[in-house]
């Protein structure tokens, strides 16, 4: 969806499509009719943006077929679909069973990662609508932080040197930008905004800036409006923005709390959770051993890396992020000019919601979706955007 901020700037919103993952060309296609245009009816708009994700071989195969590329961008105009971003955070595998520490390989270390990304951002050149010059790509930031060491550092930055050479020759040859935005995460080389101020600094900072994702900064105990700042004085962007909400437990010790949160610790993916107490963040890779006890202060909240869906809040005794999401946003659109233009709602975690909340089907998925993005829509409309057709 597109809106028009006060100030005049274009901002799109969209959803990532890598809530139904798929590793093929083929199941990138069928997504576009089972979910994404469904979802978009329900919507009432005659123009959905989603956020691609495409796995490593779906990714080659529409780099070295100019057929595939062609049925995918008939497929998203058939559709009414559009897309300025993509997610290349995930390499492979994410719609496997156990998926855990394997979404940080390969790292930035690896030569591996740049030609994935610099295919990717040839990709998405071609197919960013006719009337829009500028695309964004998140990625990892940079590693999970286990072994990562100077030595490590140095090679990530060589590496997204050379990203950025191809970026400007990829303008030159097609007049389109592309933008990457490192996103950090708990656990990660840059787990807080603050640490992806150096990495960035020591970039092009016409070619790299932040993704924020308001669920990881809500995790981290990050307030939106101090982080923010930061990121600008140092002269640090944010070229695109991830809505979504994480798990809270205001009172762990409540053994009431405990079970409602065992119910979320489940085996596919990491649920890095984390603890605030006298201004030192406490936490620990996954949700099992946080609730394992004697690792985490039990006398402060607790916050969980579980996306869980926008206007769906957990029942009681939990409840979710959204006021950090909300803040976050009243920063980056509710001022004079928008500090972000891209921004996707990233709800991945359907499918590892506890059994009665999942849902049981495409049709419920895509109601959900669209119960989030309208959620989404409305927060926009709050700020005073309009939206446009």
């Amino acid at each position: 969806m597109r809106f028009r901020h006060p100030d005049g700037s274009l901002v799109h919103l969209a959803y990532c499509t890598n809530v139904h993952p798929a590793e093929d060309l083929d199941g990138v296609l069928a997504q576009l009719g089972a979910y994404c245009e469904p979802v978009r009816r329900r919507l009432g708009t005659e123009r959905l943006g989603i956020g691609l994700w495409l796995a490593r071989d779906a990714a080659r195969a529409l780099t070295t077929e100019a057929s595939a590329l062609r049925r995918l961008r008939t497929e998203l105009d058939r559709r009414g679909l559009e897309v300025v971003t993509l997610n290349g955070f995930p390499y492979r595998g994410f719609g496997a069973e156990k998926v855990k520490y394997r979404v940080y390989q390969p790292d930035w270390r690896d030569a591996e990662r740049l030609e994935y990304t610099a295919e990717l951002a040839g990709l998405l050149a071609e197919l960013l609508p006719p009337d829009v010059t500028e695309g964004t790509l998140s990625t990892l930031p940079l590693a999970w932080r286990s072994d990562f060491d100077a030595a490590g550092a140095a090679a990530a930055e060589r590496q997204l040197t050379e990203l950025a050479r191809r970026l400007d020759d990829l303008e030159e040859r097609t007049g389109r930008s592309i933008r990457v935005a490192l996103e950090p995460e708990p656990g990660c080389a840059v787990e807080r905004t603050a640490d992806a101020l150096a990495p960035l600094a020591a970039l092009p900072a016409h070619r790299f800036g932040l993704c924020l994702d308001t669920c990881h900064l809500a995790t981290c105990f990050e307030e939106p409006a101090t982080a923010l700042a930061a990121l600008e004085r140092a002269g640090a962007t944010v070229p695109k923005v991830q809505l979504s909400a994480a798990l809270h437990a205001e009172d762990p010790a409540d053994p009431a709390v405990r079970a409602a949160l065992a119910a979320f610790d489940e085996p596919r993916f990491l649920h890095q959770t984390r603890a605030l107490a006298e201004g030192v963040l406490h936490g620990t890779d996954d949700l099992g051993p946080a609730l394992a006890g004697g690792t985490l202060p039990e006398t402060v909240p607790w916050r969980a890396h579980f996306h869980v869906p926008l206007h769906a809040p957990p029942a009681p005794p939990l409840t979710s992020t959204m006021d950090v999401l909300r803040g976050s946003l009243d920063v980056l659109l509710g001022q004079d000019a928008p500090r972000s233009r891209h921004f996707e709602v990233e709800t991945y975690t359907w499918q590892a919601l506890p059994p009665e909340a999942r849902p049981a089907d495409a049709a419920q998925l895509a109601d959900g979706i669209a119960a989030e993005l309208a959620l989404a829509r409305g927060l926009f409309r709050d700020l005073g955007l309009k939206e446009l057709p």
